[in-house]
């Protein structure tokens, strides 16, 4: 039986009520009870993950789950193990991410071909790129190597950039005729920006470079983020049928996050003004996903609207504002409380019964778990906690300083060459981190309480 969101909020809230246990107690100031935090929900969130199982798909997560939340969920673990140093976690990330890189090296499997976006590949990427700017050991015995799976997530999406429409962009899927394929959505572009800019800190090669502003510059052109009271609002994405023409403007964390980081490594790597103060524009406009210094998903959470997905993006908007603050430490004192505040708030909403916790959705919720547990709401949690921690280390490496990981330019050559046949595609079939395709646009608009004009 496929569980739903709801079902598995219902599960989740009977076993919470059963146990009578208590919340997460953390102390915000402590690095030791800030870590033990962190591990309750990193155990709570992987129970949820069979994968490592005799007989299991490794790097799958069990229904409703799409295939790219578990590729950010192993981002996740790997960040977990740099901040906190724990690292029983580490094989089965690992063996998850060598048994999805599919092909051409680059995290393009053929049983995910069918509904493949650049936005689903490129979670998988980053968490690729997680590894070795953490020194994560390559696999070995011949296997590509972080590095190199970046590289080649990097390569295969820079070779499916569209000038016929638009100006140029990312198409949310990677083939043409799968359905979607003409939505340019801000999170397929964002992280490709946030590859190229870390790619670029990390081994200082100017293509990577200039990628990284080719985006970033395109992506302003066509309004997939504006200026907004003083700082950048990022929205949902455009249409390439009327040549994104027209932007729905829906916000997303996991959007403003993905071009934090990429903006922190652009900074960082080039100490320009004019990144620095890029950066510091779109740290202003975070200021849409805070009520009363709580992050919460303003465009479902208050409505009650959240799918499976939008669940897990407060996830990577913390992720993100973590790598920030140790990239670019002059965004310690914009981020620092907002990152604070909010992980208490999350950490005292979740429930613990031994080893581990459960938590919800709502962080604003005056510590009430709200019953909508999985995955996504344990990582979002973790990862507010564990970046918390960003104080404690030494930032990411890179090729000069530290790194290990062996570079591979020409990685995921030959991946346009191939043309790949496919079953009917039905609605069923569709996944990825993108929201919107031209079959359930009006259905999210119409779920969506809260829209910026």
């Amino acid at each position: 039986m496929k569980l739903t969101s709801s079902a598995l909020g219902a599960v989740g809230a009977s076993v919470l009520l059963a146990t009578g246990a208590g919340a997460i107690d953390v102390d915000v100031t402590s690095t030791d009870s800030i870590k033990n935090a962190a591990k309750l929900a990193a155990a709570g969130m992987t129970k949820w993950y069979t994968g490592y199982r005799p007989g299991d798909v490794a790097g799958n997560l069990p229904d409703p789950y799409y295939w790219w939340e578990c590729g950010a969920m192993f981002n996740g673990l790997i960040d977990y193990w740099y901040y906190t140093g724990d690292s029983q976690y580490n094989n089965i990330t690992a063996q998850g991410l060598e048994h999805q890189i599919g092909d051409y090296n680059a995290f393009m499997p053929q049983n995910q071909s069918k509904s493949l976006g650049n936005d689903d590949q490129a979670f998988w990427g980053m968490a690729a790129m997680s590894a070795a700017e953490n020194k994560l050991p390559d696999l070995g015995d011949d296997q590509p190597s972080w590095l190199g799976l970046a590289q080649a997530v990097f390569n295969t999406q820079a070779e499916r950039w569209n000038d016929k429409k638009c100006g140029g962009g990312l198409n949310w899927q990677i083939y043409s005729f799968n359905k979607g394929f003409n939505y340019r959505n801000t999170i397929s572009n964002g992280c490709f920006f946030n590859i190229a800019a870390r790619l670029y800190k990390y081994t200082k090669n100017e293509t990577y470079m200039d990628w990284a502003e080719k985006v970033w510059d395109w992506e302003l052109s066509v309004k997939l983020f504006d200026l907004q009271d003083g700082g950048y609002h990022f929205y949902d994405g455009a249409d390439e049928n009327i040549n994104c023409t027209e932007v729905n403007h829906i916000q997303w964390t996991y959007n403003a996050g993905v071009h934090l980081a990429g903006a922190a490594a652009m900074f960082n790597a080039t100490s320009s003004d004019e990144w620095k103060t890029r950066l510091s524009t779109v740290i202003k406009g975070l200021d849409v996903f805070f009520k009363d210094g709580v992050m919460y998903e303003v465009a479902c959470e208050t409505g009650g609207t959240c799918n499976t997905d939008q669940r897990s993006f407060k996830a990577y908007l913390s992720r993100n504002m973590g790598y920030s603050m140790v990239t670019a430490p002059f965004t310690q004192d914009l981020l620092k409380e907002k990152l604070t505040t909010s992980a208490a708030a999350g950490a005292k909403q979740c429930t613990t019964s031994g080893d581990e916790a459960t938590c919800g959705l709502k962080w604003t919720n005056n510590g009430q778990n709200d019953g909508s547990v999985g995955v996504g709401e344990n990582m979002a949690v973790m990862e507010a906690l564990q970046n918390l921690l960003f104080a404690s280390v030494s930032g990411p490496v890179t090729e000069a300083a530290g790194g290990i990981s062996k570079a591979d330019p020409n990685a995921g050559a030959g991946a346009t060459t191939t043309t790949v046949v496919f079953d009917e595609v039905t609605a069923g079939d569709k996944a990825g981190a993108g929201i919107l395709t031209t079959i359930v646009l009006v259905a999210i608009v119409a779920g969506a309480w809260w829209m910026v004009a």
